[in-house]
């Protein structure tokens, strides 16, 4: 499964747009569990290190598409990262003139985390538009969102070819996730045990 890495990639100077699985379970403001984010932390600090700023995305719940929900909202998570230490400010929304000016201000180091994908209907609807406003924000991609990713949305399926192939890369747990799944799809070690679970089995069957 050829896919190119994160380490392949020189970000120094460069603004990322880094899709992520951001979708932890809130209550009343307040993560619940925090290990999606944990697990993109890797990714997120090897950019940052290497001299990139970042404007991060994801999705969080189910929203109707029409606009801002509070209950929806990714500023907990923006709150999560400031605590732990990252230079993190949430977007004023998802895309338009005011996120794309507050991206263009991000200096070396600084994360800009946009509002719930969701919110949008050009996410779910993959709307070409929706696609080129994404895509301005940043002039490198990197997908860590594995949990997402069979998803034709608009952040990980049709804002790709919207960067120049030698601009986009895989993050280190979508690496990850990639070459466990080719070692069972390609080079299978027999016996061979699969188990399916999780919060939505019958997605996944």
């Amino acid at each position: 499964m050829a896919f190119r890495t994160l380490r392949e990639l020189d970000v120094t100077g460069h603004r990322v747009l880094l899709r992520a699985d951001l979708n932890v379970p809130v209550k009343e403001g307040v993560i619940q569990d925090a290990t999606r984010i944990r697990e993109t932390l890797p990714t997120l600090k090897h950019l940052l290190e290497g001299g990139a700023s970042v404007v991060m995305c994801s999705h969080l719940g189910r929203p109707k598409g029409e606009g801002f929900e509070v209950a929806f909202s990714l500023a907990p998570v923006a709150k999560w990262l400031r605590d732990n230490g990252f230079d993190a400010t949430l977007a004023n929304g998802v895309v338009g003139e005011a996120v794309t000016a507050q991206a263009a201000e991000l200096k070396p180091g600084q994360v800009l985390l946009l509002e719930n994908l969701r919110f949008e209907k050009g996410e779910t609807k993959n709307k070409p538009e929706f696609c080129e406003a994404l895509a301005r924000l940043a002039d490198t991609y990197v997908d860590d969102a594995f949990g997402s990713s069979h998803r034709a949305h608009a952040s990980v399926a049709g804002v790709v070819p919207l960067f120049p192939r030698d601009r986009t890369a895989a993050g280190f747990l979508m690496e990850k996730e990639l070459k466990a799944l080719g070692k069972v799809l390609h080079h299978p070690e027999k016996p061979l045990v699969a188990v399916m679970g999780g919060a939505k089995v019958s997605d996944k069957i």
